[in-house]
């Protein structure tokens, strides 16, 4: 019988242990950085975010490389896929392709608790840290119109998402 030499790993195994994890936090959220592409080799980039009730998360925007996974561990997040709004309960895991535009918030009245991979990844931290400092007030949003390319982050107008927004205010 003929062993198999195992393939090289793209990367070496990668453990983030939660009370080790850097957090970045903004009025409405908490996310917990897990795992960037600089050590997955591009593989993926994960984190964590912990939306208060009713928390706004992304406008409208669409990835021209990445897919975006969404896995809800707990609570409620409304969710914009290209046309459609749609509510993600705990345990629901959503995939979204490259070039879909697409935006979430944890639903009305709720709060929500979601896993989120980016795959490929790219070096995304960096954007989750700008994304608190703007929503703090400490850096300008023309710092994130500045960055689309750089993080893959292009944001869009949704009619649709806007009126679904306005609808639960």
């Amino acid at each position: 019988m003929i062993e198999k030499t195992p393939a090289t790993a793209p990367f070496p195994p990668l453990l983030t242990r939660h009370d080790e994890a850097e957090t970045c936090a903004d009025p409405s959220s908490v996310m917990t950085l897990l795992a960037d592409s600089d050590r997955t080799a591009d593989g993926f980039t994960s984190y964590r975010s912990t939306f208060a009730e009713g928390a706004v998360g992304a406008p409208a925007h669409f990835h021209t490389k990445a897919t975006e996974l969404f896995f809800v561990i707990s609570g409620s997040l409304r969710v914009l896929v290209g046309e459609e709004v749609t509510v993600l309960h705990a345990g629901d895991f959503l995939a979204v392709p490259p070039h879909t535009p697409h935006a979430f918030a944890a639903a009305p009245g709720r709060t929500a608790d979601v896993l989120f991979v980016f795959s490929p990844g790219m070096g995304r931290f960096d954007y989750l840290r700008l994304l608190g400092r703007v929503m703090r007030g400490e850096a300008d949003v023309q710092e994130i119109a500045d960055s689309a390319e750089r993080y893959d982050n292009h944001y869009v107008d949704s009619p649709v998402w806007r009126a679904a927004l306005e609808e639960s205010a």
